[in-house]
């Protein structure tokens, strides 16, 4: 029998990057699903204030196995 995932889109932002946001979105997603197999970043964004970059903000798929 082949394997089936399951998709969820999550968003979530950083102080530092956006690759800390898609670290912290795995990390957070981790306590409720088990079985994550990837994360397919689907948009990138950036809150300015003052002429600097104060948050990072991703909206991305993360995919992981079915029981």
């Amino acid at each position: 029998m082949s394997d089936m995932l399951k998709v969820i889109e999550v968003l979530t932002e950083s102080d530092k990057s956006w690759e800390d946001a898609a670290s912290h979105a795995v990390t957070q997603a981790a306590k409720s699903v088990h079985g994550i197999k990837s994360i397919y970043i689907k948009d990138m964004e950036a809150k300015v204030e003052n002429n600097k970059i104060t948050k990072f903000r991703i909206t991305a798929k993360i995919s992981f196995m079915l029981d």
